[in-house]
């Protein structure tokens, strides 16, 4: 096993392996069926614990690039052919999920202290206008934020802050054009194309099957723009595996206009140990993250920030500068300081603990 691991970086041993291994079954050195080196051997060939093997095994099965099988071992399950097979066409959606309610209550305390805080500290400039993006010490927080958390690494300039996943949608549609085909999961949250429809789009519904979106669907799409929640698509609750988010990626990659919009809908409440893998991080090139605080924080505060590829912003700039960020300084201040000092990650950590207390009783 060519795999090394380096014990003097900050980056925990069992992300390095998982990392190796993701990328070698990505790159086919592990191909679909293959078995994986049992953990005792990887242990013995990297010099590191069983545990941490464990561990690094247990996230490839939990984004689907692996399977356990009893007794047997650890196999692929990804395909870099998924998508060009007809084994999932007439796959169906074996149960319909309400995934809403699923916010957790932000410790009041905490949001009134650091609010109080923001008044102290920032006197008169909770008052000033934002910048039309975002107030930058907002932007450049959560810039470090989803480097931390969530594998994207971009520039301040690449964030847009606006009032909800609403008034993001209509900023997209505006930024990418109203003569493209948005093609969108069926069913999705309906708001998605109410906006998109209001915004004059024209949209194709794509049926999910029990992964994401159907791969004869998307083959024969004639959209140019995918918006998709990879983690958990609302109503549905499904979950776009590995292969399917590489398919994806690859859908998009195949013509310098397509995009795809990541809606990055409840993830931060992931029971998996470590961040979800987004499809931002496969492909940024074309694909615009969006999230809100709605879940996290509270749905009053209005807040979302989308990430938009660095061939976009200069576009950005020219096409819709001209508008007013929706939130107010205010609250981008609060929002700052709530991940700056650490509460934020907190309490989403405190979430992910109780779920999967909860998952394993």
């Amino acid at each position: 096993m060519n795999i090394k691991i380096d014990a003097k970086i900050s980056k925990p041993i069992y992300l390095q392996l998982y990392e190796a291994l993701k990328k070698d079954i990505v790159n086919g050195v592990y191909k679909q069926g293959d078995k994986l080196p049992s953990k005792r051997v990887v242990a013995s060939d990297t010099g590191i614990s069983v545990i941490s093997v464990e561990h690094a095994y247990g996230l490839l099965c939990d984004e689907g690039y692996v399977e356990s099988r009893e007794r047997s071992g650890f196999f692929v399950t990804f395909s870099a052919l998924d998508g060009f097979m007809s084994s999932e066409s007439n796959a169906v959606i074996e149960h319909v999920t309400q995934t809403s309610g699923g916010r957790q209550e932000f410790p009041f305390s905490v949001l009134t202290k650091t609010m109080r805080k923001v008044i102290n500290d920032y006197g008169e400039r909770i008052l000033e206008k934002s910048p039309s993006q975002g107030c930058m010490e907002f932007r450049m927080t959560l810039a470090r934020y989803l480097a931390r958390n969530r594998g994207i690494y971009v520039e301040p300039s690449q964030i847009i802050v606006g009032s909800g996943a609403e008034y993001l949608y209509g900023l997209i549609a505006g930024l990418l054009g109203k003569n493209l085909v948005y093609g969108i999961e069926d069913p999705s949250y309906e708001k998605i194309e109410k906006v998109y429809r209001a915004e004059g789009v024209e949209c194709e519904l794509l049926p999910l099957g029990n992964n994401g979106i159907k791969s004869g669907a998307l083959q024969k799409t004639k959209a140019d723009v995918l918006h998709v929640s990879p983690y958990r698509s609302f109503p549905t609750g499904v979950t776009a595996n590995a292969s399917k988010r590489h398919e994806y990626a690859r859908w998009a990659s195949k013509r310098p206009q397509r995009y795809i919009i990541e809606d990055d809908f409840e993830s931060e409440f992931s029971v998996s140990t470590k961040p979800e893998e987004t499809l931002f991080a496969l492909g940024n090139d074309n694909v615009i993250y969006m999230n809100t605080f709605s879940l996290t924080v509270s749905p009053s505060l209005r807040v979302g920030y989308m990430v938009i590829p660095r061939k976009l912003v200069s576009k950005f700039d020219e096409k819709l500068g001209f508008y007013s960020c929706t939130v107010p300084s205010f609250e981008q201040f609060v929002l700052t300081e709530l991940i700056k000092n650490g509460d934020f990650e907190r309490h989403v950590n405190s979430v992910r603990r109780k779920k999967r207390a909860e998952q394993n009783h």
